[in-house]
């Protein structure tokens, strides 16, 4: 893997090595906890993250068949943190395979996003990815907060 693409995925194991840190030992009840209405569960955003992850780097950097149900992620219930980390453990190998099939030289292809109606470059995606990423691992963060909070209330 060229280097650039192992910085990527070193990018990619910590953001859900702290995601899946972040779930260890939490009860079912925390993992299914919703702040609010209109708001995800810590369940929902690791599930709807790895979904999103797995889109940008298979579907659309390397043209893989749909497999999602992104509104299924978002019913995301009754799952447990091991299972919840093994989603997550899995994404990040699906990522390894995937950055092994591409090069420097693939990075400005333009992709379709299916399901989207709109192309973006490969780095584009790739980017995308860590970002959306990162913004949901910040918003489980915050939830976990107002769940601790909320239980020593």
């Amino acid at each position: 893997m060229q280097p650039f693409f192992s910085d990527y995925l070193k990018s990619l194991e910590t953001l859900f090595g702290d995601f899946s840190d972040l779930l260890e030992g939490l009860p079912q009840e925390a993992l299914d906890w919703r702040p609010g209405a209109d708001t995800s569960s810590l369940a929902v955003l690791a599930v709807h993250t790895a979904g999103s992850t797995r889109y940008r780097l298979g579907e659309v950097c390397l043209g893989e068949p749909p497999t999602r149900d992104r509104p299924g992620e978002f019913r995301t219930a009754d799952m447990d943190a091991a299972a919840l980390q093994a989603l997550l453990k899995d994404t990040v190998e699906h990522a390894r395979q995937s950055l092994a099939q591409l090069d420097m030289d693939d990075l400005p292809r333009i992709r379709p996003m299916p399901g989207r109606g709109m192309e973006v470059s490969i780095a584009q995606a790739l980017l995308q990815a860590l970002e959306h990423g990162s913004q949901h691992l910040g918003h489980a963060q915050i939830t976990l907060q107002m769940w601790q909070q909320r239980a020593r209330s």
